[in-house]
Formats: C-alpha cells, structure tokens, sequence
C-alpha cells in the first residue's frame, strides 16, 4: 500500500510494473503536499481513508 499525491499517480505506476508490483494498492491525495498544515493534511485524509481502509482489507 502507498500513498502519494495526485501529481505522482503515473510515477508511481511505472514504477509499480518495474518492480513487478503491478497488483500493488495506490492511494493518491490531492496535490499538493508540501506546504500544507497540519490540519489540511487530516483534512487530506480524512477524504481517502475509506480507500485505504479497503486497499488494507
């Protein structure tokens, strides 16, 4: 399971199939990261932890 921002998404796909991890769960957070507070990274994810959730079980 990884997490990373929207920006990453096809990155983060290329290197899933290199290293033959095609089936690997991905979740992706709204860009960008960097500069956020806190409190918009809990914001963050709060909206995508129903997919991790089921990514996980």
């Amino acid at each position: 399971m990884s997490i990373a921002s929207s920006e990453f998404a096809d990155a983060a796909e290329t290197q899933a199939k290199a290293l033959g991890m095609d089936d690997a769960k991905r979740c992706f957070v709204r860009h960008p990261i960097q500069d956020r507070t806190d409190d918009e990274m809990r914001q963050l994810a709060d909206e995508v932890i129903e997919e991790v959730i089921a990514a996980l079980t």
